[in-house]
C-alpha cells in the first residue's frame, strides 16, 4: 500500500478538493520557495533535449512511427515544478476526517445528483454492460475531476518527458510516454493535456491504463477520455473496476460501532473474519440492525481508536487499484452511499491531532526501529508494517493497539 492509517497523499489534477460550501475549483498546492534552485539541480531544457534525441531510437523500437515522434515531441519543455511535484508528492498530506471534508462535501454529493440525472441513460448502459454500479462510476468521476470540469491543464508528453528524463522512475515514465505517443498516433485525442504525473481525461487515465482498458463505448472509431462527452471515459473506468474484480452489487464496506472491550489488535486488513465471526464479536451496523452478510471482511480504523470504524469487503480492495490512500477509497464508496441516499459518517474524528509531517513520519519510523519495533524501513509511508510496529509500540506501553501513527506516539518515542 502507498499510505495507510489517517493520511492520504493529495494527488495534485488526480483528485479535485472542494470545501464544504465552496465552489469546485482545482486543488492548490503548497511548494517551496525554491524552484529557481530547483531548476539548475533537476535539469535544464538542453537536457532535456538531449535525453528526447537519445530517446527517439528507444520510442520508434517500441513501434512510434518517425513521423509521430518528431512531430508530438517537437517543442516538449523541461518543466522543474513537475519534477518538484513528483519528488514531493508524499509530504503533502491531510487527516482523513479533511480529505473527506472535502471530498463527500454537500456541493460534491448534490453535483454528483446532478450530474447523474444529466447521463442517466448513459450511466445505465454502462452498468448493464459492465455490472459496476452507476453511483460508483459517478464518484470516481467526482473525485478525479469534479465532474469533468478539471481534467487537468499540463501537457501530457511534456510532463512524461520531463519524469522520465529525470531519472528517479525512468522506465516507468518512458513506458507511460511511449503509450501516450501511441494516443496520438491513433488520433484519439485533440489536446493531450492532464495532471503532472501524466494522467488525463474525465477519470484520470495513465497512458498504460488507456491501452488495456479504454474502450470504445459511443461508436465513434476512437477511445476518447478527454473530450465533453464522458460516455468512453465512464465506460473505460467500469471495465478497469470489472477486470480487477468488481462485484456487482456488493458493497465497498459500512460504518460500524465496535463494542465495549474490543480487540483493538484486529483492525488491520490483515486480519479477515466471516461476518459472523464479528458480529459474535459485538460488531454492528452504525445504523442499527444486523450485519449484512457479504462475505469475509476486515475492521479498518484510519483515524484510529477515537474515529469511525468500517467493515470492509473485498471491493474496497478494488477501488484500492485506483489509488492506494485508504481515505481515498473511502471517499470513492462513501460518496457513492450518498449518491444513493445514504447517510453521513455517524462517527465523530479526532479534530484535536494534526496529520505528521513527512519528516516526522520518517523519525517515527527511525524510533520505532531503535525501540525493537521493525517499520520495514525508514521512508516516511505509513505502510501494513509501520503500522504494525506502531501497533506492539501501544502493546508494550499498555495503550489501545489501533496503529494511529500520531504526534502522541511520536513523543513517548521521543
Amino acid at each position: 500500500m502507498t499510505m495507510r492509517g489517517a493520511w492520504v497523499s493529495v494527488r495534485v489534477g488526480l483528485a479535485v478538493m472542494l470545501g464544504p460550501g465552496a465552489s469546485l475549483a482545482p486543488a492548490q498546492t503548497i511548494l517551496p520557495d525554491a524552484t529557481s534552485q530547483m531548476e539548475t539541480k533537476m535539469g535544464t531544457q538542453a537536457g532535456l533535449e538531449a535525453w528526447v534525441r537519445d530517446f527517439r531510437p528507444r520510442a520508434l523500437a517500441a513501434g512510434v512511427r518517425a513521423a509521430t515522434f518528431d512531430a508530438a515531441m517537437r517543442g516538449v519543455e523541461f518543466d522543474p515544478k513537475v519534477v518538484e511535484r513528483d519528488r514531493n508528492q508524499n509530504e503533502f498530506t491531510k487527516t482523513v476526517w479533511d480529505y473527506l471534508d472535502t471530498a463527500v462535501s454537500q456541493d460534491r454529493v448534490a453535483l454528483g445528483l446532478k450530474a447523474m440525472a444529466e447521463h442517466r441513460d448513459l450511466l445505465s448502459r454502462i452498468e448493464t454492460e459492465y455490472g459496476v454500479e452507476a453511483e460508483v462510476l459517478t464518484a470516481v468521476w467526482g473525485l478525479e475531476s469534479a465532474y469533468g470540469t478539471f481534467r487537468g491543464d499540463l501537457p501530457v508528453l511534456g510532463s512524461l518527458a520531463t519524469l522520465a528524463y529525470d531519472g528517479r522512475r525512468a522506465g516507468f515514465f518512458e513506458a507511460e510516454l511511449i503509450a501516450a505517443l501511441r494516443i496520438v498516433e491513433g488520433g484519439h485525442v485533440d489536446r493531450f493535456a492532464g495532471s503532472w504525473a501524466g494522467a488525463s481525461g474525465h477519470t484520470q487515465f495513465m497512458p498504460s491504463s488507456w491501452e488495456k482498458f479504454a474502450v470504445d463505448f459511443d461508436g465513434d472509431g476512437k477511445r476518447n477520455l478527454w473530450g465533453d462527452d464522458p460516455a468512453d471515459a465512464l465506460a473505460s473506468t467500469a471495465n478497469y473496476l470489472r477486470y480487477w474484480g468488481w462485484q456487482t452489487g456488493m458493497p465497498w464496506g459500512l460504518e460500524v460501532a465496535l463494542p465495549q472491550g474490543f480487540d483493538y489488535d484486529q483492525t488491520t486488513e490483515r486480519v479477515v473474519k466471516p461476518v459472523a465471526s464479528w458480529a459474535a464479536l459485538g460488531v454492528r451496523p452504525m445504523a442499527g440492525g444486523d450485519l449484512p452478510d457479504h462475505g469475509p471482511g476486515s475492521i479498518l480504523l484510519p483515524g484510529g481508536a477515537r474515529g469511525a470504524a468500517f467493515l470492509i469487503f473485498p471491493n474496497f480492495q478494488v477501488i484500492e487499484r485506483y489509488n492506494t490512500a485508504d481515505a481515498y477509497v473511502i471517499a470513492i464508496g462513501h460518496l457513492a452511499d450518498r449518491l444513493k441516499g445514504g447517510a453521513p459518517i455517524a462517527a465523530s474524528w479526532p479534530r484535536d491531532l494534526r496529520a505528521l509531517t513527512f519528516d516526522e513520519r520518517k523519525e517515527l519510523q527511525d524510533r520505532l526501529g531503535r525501540a525493537g519495533f521493525d517499520p520495514g524501513g525508514v521512508d516516511g509511508r505509513m505502510g501494513p508494517k509501520t503500522i504494525a510496529a506502531v501497533k506492539a509500540f501501544q502493546t508494550a506501553r499498555g495503550m489501545i493497539p489501533d496503529g494511529y501513527p500520531s504526534l502522541e506516539i511520536l513523543t513517548l518515542l521521543r
